[in-house]
């Protein structure tokens, strides 16, 4: 999930060795003239070393640990998981399969394999355990000591980032830990579609599951804050699953932790007035505390939406339909205010997420909801339509075809991007004059799998919009519009 909590490329690891400013400040001890470069080459030899035995270590768990770590598709949303089983019972979030019945499981090896939801986590635990049909010899993840992760060791992540790079593997340290929620915060990188993947320790054990990242930005990547379910949570799960006492069907919760129900608004009703205190829920990635309303949106409707106050910095989250991101803002109302103005792209119930952007800030807030009614949006900026077809480009990192346009924006302008296929699952994505990554998407809902963006845009300059297929598969006729 790209949000403040957990939202195109995959951090690699950096190492750093010894260099020739490093070799300057070698000398002899007071006294004593040096008379050979054996000093500085033992200090050159201990670095190599340590570097090689980091390096090593890296190698020895992604080679025992990756075999595994499988990736989770349902069709209309992905992540990851970890075979804990020989007979196929795979541990994952339970955002991830929250449909139940059954999914697609794809191998380390490339294998497709069906796999059946066979129980939830309770009072709002992110888990789920899926089992692969007709599986008795398959590789497993062992899972770490009770009590054993301490602040400061390596962590390892391995999982599908974006649903697009299976495999993929990171490391970090343990940045902290949360007893009371649960949570192991990791600096390893992990994005969306990381999501279930295994949280590792330098023994290739399993010490957590990773769920959700910490991000203030619209593109949803990582920043380095992650967080993963503590493994000490799993035994009481995973013997409920094995009894059979683990509820079947997803259980109500909020992305956002526990399992509060979002109270009720109105589009065009009058302002709500609220108070965030040490009473409100907290979001779990950086203690602040959080208010959650929902109200019934409709195809096509401009909404603006503002949070006020003077006692806290107002932070606004809007999630559509499917739970996935739509819009967010910190101080787009002026001073510390907060609105998200945007086009709302399917029919549906829409979550809308009160917060503060510190820390547990305690203050009395209002919010006012105002929308038009459902019309087609304004003139296009953009109307274009084409087809992905064999021979023509391709990104590297899945030989995915491409096809890439272009448009003039102004800072603060409010821009709508759909992508529509009948021929292919479209993934639609804007760059921004400084070519980092503004917004992407897949699915605009549960019900379809044609791309929507609603984006604020964030300078004056060229930005580029990427048509794209969502696996290498993808070949047909697309419309693409941007308003």
């Amino acid at each position: 999930m790209n949000f403040k909590l957990l939202s195109l490329a995959v951090s690699g690891i950096l190492t750093v060795g010894v260099t020739a400013s490093a070799a300057a400040v070698v000398t002899a001890p007071p006294g004593r003239q040096s008379t050979d470069s054996t000093e500085f080459n033992s200090v050159r030899s201990q670095g190599a070393i340590a570097q090689n035995v980091e390096e090593q270590t890296n190698i020895r768990v992604y080679e025992k640990a990756s075999p595994a770590v499988v990736t989770v598709d349902t069709d209309k949303s992905n992540g990851s998981g970890t075979i804990i089983s020989p007979d196929g019972m795979v541990l994952t979030n339970a955002h991830v399969v929250s449909a139940g019945g059954t999914v697609n499981i794809i191998l380390s090896d490339g294998r497709k394999l069906v796999a059946d939801v066979i129980g939830f986590g309770e009072e709002g635990l992110d888990l789920a355990v899926v089992k692969i049909r007709g599986q008795n010899n398959l590789p497993t993840i062992p899972l770490a000591r009770p009590g054993s992760v301490k602040v400061g060791q390596q962590a390892f992540a391995i999982g599908n980032p974006f649903g697009q790079f299976q495999g993929t593997f990171t490391v970090g340290i343990v940045s902290r830990i949360d007893p009371q929620r649960g949570l192991i915060q990791t600096d390893a990188a992990i994005n969306p579609g990381n999501s279930g993947g295994p949280l590792l320790n330098s023994s290739g054990e399993l010490i957590g599951v990773n769920t959700s990242i910490f991000t203030r930005g619209r593109g949803g990547g990582n920043i380095g804050i992650g967080f993963a379910i503590s493994a000490d949570k799993l035994p009481a799960f995973l013997t409920a699953v094995r009894e059979g006492r683990a509820p079947r069907v997803a259980q109500a919760r909020s992305p956002f932790g526990g399992n509060k129900s979002p109270q009720k608004v109105a589009l065009n009703g009058p302002a709500v007035s609220g108070l965030l205190t040490d009473k409100s829920s907290v979001l779990p990635t950086d203690n602040s505390f959080f208010d959650l309303y929902s109200f019934e949106g409709k195809a096509g409707q401009q909404i603006t939406i503002e949070m006020k106050s003077q006692e806290i910095d107002p932070y606004l989250i809007l999630l559509g339909p499917n739970q996935r991101e739509i819009a967010q803002d910190d101080d787009g109302a002026g001073s510390k205010d907060a609105r998200i103005t945007v086009r709302l792209p399917a029919d549906g119930t829409y979550t809308l997420v009160a917060n503060s952007y510190q820390a547990k800030q305690s203050g009395a807030y209002t919010l006012e909801l105002k929308a038009s009614a459902p019309t087609a949006p304004s003139r296009a900026i953009l109307q274009e339509e084409g087809a992905l077809v064999a021979g023509g480009p391709v990104l590297p990192s899945d030989n995915s075809l491409y096809r890439e346009y272009t448009f003039e924006g102004r800072s603060g302008q409010s821009v709508a991007i759909s992508l529509e296929s009948t021929d292919f699952d479209p993934y639609v994505a804007i760059f921004g004059p400084n070519s980092r990554l503004v917004a992407e998407n897949d699915d605009a809902s549960d019900s379809t799998k044609n791309a929507f963006l609603s984006v604020t845009l964030p300078a004056t300059g060229r930005y580029r919009v990427i048509v794209n297929a969502y696996d290498a598969s993808g070949r047909g006729r697309y419309t693409l519009t941007v308003r």
